[in-house]
C-alpha cells in the first residue's frame, strides 16, 4: 500500500514549487516533507521530484499525483453516501483561462459551495494539457476532445473584438486600418502563447506579418492599456461593452468580431463530484457566451 500522506506531500511540493511552501500548505516542517518523499522514492524506487527553483514532478512523481487526485475525488464522492468523518472541502484543480476566469467563471464558482479551487490559468489552446498530464480535475479548453477518459461538455463562444482607444486610431491608424498600418501599429499580446490578434489579422489581411507588440499578462491589464492607448488588444466583448457603448473605446474595424470556442472537459472519474460545478459553468456560460 502507498501511504497517502506521504502523496499528499509529494502534490504539494510539485504545486507550491518549494519543500517549505509545501510545509506551510501542510502544517509540516521542511524536513518532514523531505522525509515522506524520500520514504515514497525508496518505496517506489525512482526520483519522483526534481530539486530545483521550482522543484517540479518527474513523470513517475506526475503519476502519483493523479492517482492522489483520483483517490481524493472517490473519497469526496463516497463521503455523500457514506458517515464518513468530516475530512474537511475537497479541493478541485483545474485550468481555466484568463479571459473566462476575467468575465464569467467566477460566479460559476461561487454557486458551488462546499468545495475548494486551486485555479491553474493557461491559454485557452493549452489548457488541456494540464488535463492530459493528468494535473487538474477538469479545465476550460478551446479544444473539443475527445481525450482519453474526459467528457466534454460544448459552452459557446467568447466573442473578442479588436479595439483601441480613439485616440490611438488618430495616432496611429488615421487612414484606416491597412495591413501596411497594421504592421507598424503596436499591439498587446497576453503572452507567447497568445495567437488572437494573429488570428484577427490573418483573418483580415490574408498571410501572417509581424507586428510590433507590448506584452501584458492580465486581462484587465488589457483594456486598461488599451483605453490608456498604448496599444490595440483583442479585448472580451464581456469585458469592454460598457467601453465600446461610451465610445472609450472602438473597433478597429467594426463589425469583425472573433469568437473562440470554448468547452468545459472532465475526467469521468470526477464527473459525480464535479456535478453540480459542470451545472453552474454550463449556467454561466450560456449567459456569458454566444
Amino acid at each position: 500500500m502507498i501511504d497517502y500522506p506521504n502523496l499528499a506531500a509529494l502534490a504539494a511540493v510539485h504545486r507550491r514549487g518549494s519543500f517549505e511552501l509545501a510545509a506551510a500548505q501542510l502544517g509540516l516542517t521542511p524536513s518532514a516533507v523531505s522525509q515522506r518523499i524520500k520514504a515514497l522514492e525508496e518505496r517506489i524506487g525512482t526520483l519522483l521530484i526534481r530539486r530545483g527553483q521550482p522543484c517540479t514532478a518527474t513523470p513517475a512523481g506526475l503519476r502519483l499525483i493523479r492517482h492522489h487526485d483520483e483517490v481524493a475525488l472517490l473519497e469526496t464522492t463516497l463521503a455523500a453516501d457514506l458517515p464518513l468523518p468530516d475530512g474537511g472541502p475537497a479541493t478541485i484543480r483545474l485550468a481555466v483561462n484568463a479571459d473566462s476566469l476575467a468575465t464569467w467563471v467566477i460566479p460559476a464558482l461561487a454557486a458551488c459551495p462546499g468545495l475548494l479551487f486551486d485555479l491553474v490559468i493557461d491559454d485557452q489552446d493549452f489548457s488541456q494539457d494540464w488535463l492530459r498530464r493528468g494535473e487538474v480535475a477538469a479545465a476550460i479548453t478551446s479544444h473539443p476532445g475527445p481525450l482519453q477518459g474526459c467528457d466534454t461538455v460544448p459552452l459557446g463562444h467568447l466573442r473578442y473584438r479588436a479595439t483601441a482607444s480613439p485616440a490611438y486610431m488618430a495616432r496611429h491608424l488615421p487612414g484606416g486600418a491597412t495591413a501596411a498600418a497594421m504592421a507598424r501599429a503596436p499591439a498587446l499580446t497576453f503572452s507567447d502563447k497568445d495567437r488572437l490578434q494573429s488570428a484577427w489579422l490573418a483573418a483580415r489581411f490574408g498571410p501572417p506579418f509581424p507586428f510590433p507588440t507590448h506584452r501584458i499578462a492580465s486581462s484587465q491589464g488589457f483594456v486598461d492599456a488599451a483605453l490608456a492607448g498604448l496599444g490595440w488588444g483583442m479585448n472580451p466583448e464581456p469585458l469592454i461593452a460598457s467601453h465600446l457603448a461610451t465610445g472609450r473605446l472602438v473597433e478597429i474595424i467594426p463589425g469583425t468580431p472573433l469568437d473562440v470556442p470554448l468547452n468545459w472537459q472532465f475526467t469521468r472519474l470526477s464527473a459525480r463530484t464535479l456535478s453540480p460545478l459542470t451545472e453552474a459553468i454550463r449556467k454561466a456560460a450560456q449567459a456569458a457566451l454566444v
